[in-house]
């Protein structure tokens, strides 16, 4: 007796679903407001730079910067509340335990050395292509004299106007040494938790996972925010944002990128303050 054949049904399969993208951090009116706020701050630093005249008060100065920075985190900590996103999640894990710490700092002090590696090629490469096209156009001004043109080129003046713009904010005294080494602790806190937590997050989430295009948008606000500092420095300091980016990825957290941000400020601030005392600007 042959047996009944049955068919067999085929399994079907549930449609493919898109990956969940994670709801954003913070209403979007805030984020806007905040990036609103801190280019319009940052041309305003510029202006109010480089229209003083006389001595700077840096101390007050200082104090002013400070103010503005916990302000910033003040508004960052009232988006995500009202997203109800928890700070620790922007702030990344990490512990408290010495080996934890020791190797954050280990981290900082690597990509420190080879970020400003990576700034100084470029600002070569930068300083090049200025040369050459302001020789070039030398020349074609003065046909028939390159050799004098060579001779006649010099470096460019916008460049070192802008240096001994922000050679102002740097401390010549103990009490300013103090208060700008406070400073920039509170610096290095605030603007990694701003630019590399929450700006961050909130663009690769409105991108809808597009990390890149987070990585991008955070570092050119971070560049933008120091406008006080000239265009070839928005420049540098937006791709110093992108590695600060790479390097908050990499470890999931920010501690290593607040370390770093730290003491580079702080270092920064101690060579304007001694090339200046040395009249070298």
């Amino acid at each position: 007796m042959t047996p009944e054949y049955v068919p067999i049904n085929p399994v079907e399969l549930p449609p493919p679903q898109e990956p969940v993208v994670p709801p954003a951090i913070a209403p979007i009116w805030h984020t806007l407001v905040l990036v609103a706020a801190i280019l319009a701050i940052s041309i305003h630093g510029a202006t109010r730079l480089t229209a003083a005249h006389g001595p700077l008060n840096r101390l007050a100065t200082y104090g002013f910067t400070a103010a503005m920075e916990v302000g910033m985190l003040a508004w960052v900590i009232l988006g995500l509340r009202l997203s109800k996103t928890p700070l620790r999640s922007v702030l990344g894990s990490f512990s408290f335990s010495f080996r934890s710490i020791a190797t954050d700092l280990g981290v900082a002090l690597v990509f420190w050395i080879a970020s400003l590696m990576v700034l100084g090629s470029i600002g070569l490469a930068w300083t090049g292509v200025e040369a050459a096209v302001t020789h070039r156009a030398t020349a074609t001004r003065d046909t028939g004299q390159q050799g004098k043109a060579g001779q006649e080129f010099k470096p460019d003046a916008s460049q070192l106007e802008t240096l001994r713009t922000v050679a102002q904010l740097a401390p010549s005294n103990g009490k300013e040494i103090a208060a700008w080494a406070f400073l920039c602790l509170l610096v290095g806190f605030i603007e990694e938790t701003v630019f590399r937590g929450y700006l961050q997050q909130q663009f690769i989430r409105w991108a809808r996972g597009g990390v890149v295009l987070g990585v991008l948008l955070s570092a050119a606000v971070f560049g933008g925010a120091h406008a006080y500092q000239g265009m070839r420095n928005i420049v540098m300091l937006t791709v110093f944002g992108v590695l600060f980016s790479v390097l908050a990825l990499y470890r999931r957290s920010l501690r290593a990128g607040m370390f770093a941000h730290s003491w580079h400020d702080l270092l920064a601030g101690l060579a304007l303050a001694l090339l200046k005392s040395t009249h070298v600007i």
